[in-house]
């Protein structure tokens, strides 16, 4: 597959490259990740032809933004052509006197930390006031006014548990109409969620006038609980970008976690078998893995993350890979 190939985002006049990097790293997922290390894998994604750049606020508490932003203001030409987007529905915080922050939420399950994150605490705000706070402060992280995507981050029952309906009443009472607004002024090109859940796109579909969402973990080769929604977001126009494609690094030889946890015993057979069946083909397990959701019609991109320069040339290679029909078959027939 061609990492430069490039595809269209809705109606928005934008395109985003086949490959994209997600940079959850940059806030020290799992593990810190050091300065000069951000560097070289952002250099060398650019230098493979990547053009498409996604990051959070919650990304090691503004961290991550920060390191994008320096990269792309100082190392990038200034005319090169690239997508951004970032993701809103968290305020970085801190208590001062006279005001204290809400209490903490209950952990999202979704939320595996950071190793070195920044000195702030997160708080959930999906209104409209919340959402235009947030999108300027990402300005001001990334150090530029340009911000082709903002995803609503992590809404849904299952991040938010008794919350949800609060925060989705926020959402749909104020935070849409922001979103809405940031684009009919020209200052954002689209918008739609960032979210683990399948269930809350096909919601918000039904609330809003979603450009694109990104999915995280539920089109893999261990998880497909989004092929329907893959198919309704394309009859309904809404560009599909599938992150998680190694469902947290165990599809590509790293660590055994499975969504953002210890991966069970039964997740780790069905990958050891997976390995087995690609390896019968000569193909490396996380070449299946980081091509199988483009398979899809409905998917315009894939979002992997990295540690190293090294991390990144081998998911390009991956991508690059050509990978024998039989091997899809086989991997069709094992279910």
């Amino acid at each position: 597959m061609d990492i430069s190939e490039t595809r269209p985002i809705g109606t928005t006049g934008l395109e985003v490259t086949a490959f994209g990097l997600g940079c959850a790293s940059f806030g020290g997922l799992y593990a810190p990740l050091a300065e000069e290390d951000i560097f070289g894998l952002l250099a060398a994604a650019w230098d493979g032809g990547v053009r498409y750049f996604d990051v959070a606020p919650m990304y090691g508490l503004g961290r991550a933004e920060h390191l994008l932003g320096h990269f792309l203001r100082e190392r990038i030409p200034a005319d090169a052509h690239l997508t951004l987007s970032t993701k809103a529905g968290r305020l970085m915080s801190r208590a001062r006197p006279g005001r204290e922050l809400p209490p903490e939420p209950p952990k999202n399950p979704f939320d595996a930390g950071w190793g070195n994150g920044l000195n702030f605490r997160e708080v959930f705000d999906y209104s409209y006031d919340g959402i235009m706070r947030s999108f300027d402060d990402s300005q001001q992280r990334l150090g530029r006014p340009e911000i082709d995507i903002v995803y609503v981050h992590d809404i849904g029952p299952v991040t938010h548990g008794p919350r949800h309906d609060v925060h989705w009443r926020d959402l749909t009472s104020g935070g849409f109409r922001a979103l809405e607004d940031l684009r009919a002024a020209g200052l954002i090109k689209g918008f739609g969620l960032g979210v683990n859940e399948t269930g809350i796109i096909a919601d918000a579909m039904n609330e809003a006038d979603l450009d694109c969402c990104l999915l995280a973990g539920r089109y893999s080769l261990l998880d497909q609980e989004a092929a329907p929604l893959l198919d309704k977001a394309r009859g309904a126009g809404v560009s599909m970008i599938l992150g998680g494609v190694f469902n947290s690094g165990i599809l590509a030889g790293g660590p055994l976690k499975f969504n953002y946890v210890d991966a069970p015993d039964e997740i780790v057979a069905r990958v050891e078998a997976l390995s087995a069946l690609c390896a019968g083909f000569d193909v490396p397990l996380g070449a299946a893995a980081i091509q199988y959701p483009m398979r899809h019609a409905g998917v315009t991109s894939v979002l992997v993350g990295a540690r190293t320069a090294r991390d990144v040339t081998t998911n390009l290679d991956w991508f690059r890979r050509d990978i024998p029909d039989a091997l899809w078959s086989a991997l069709d027939a094992a279910g």
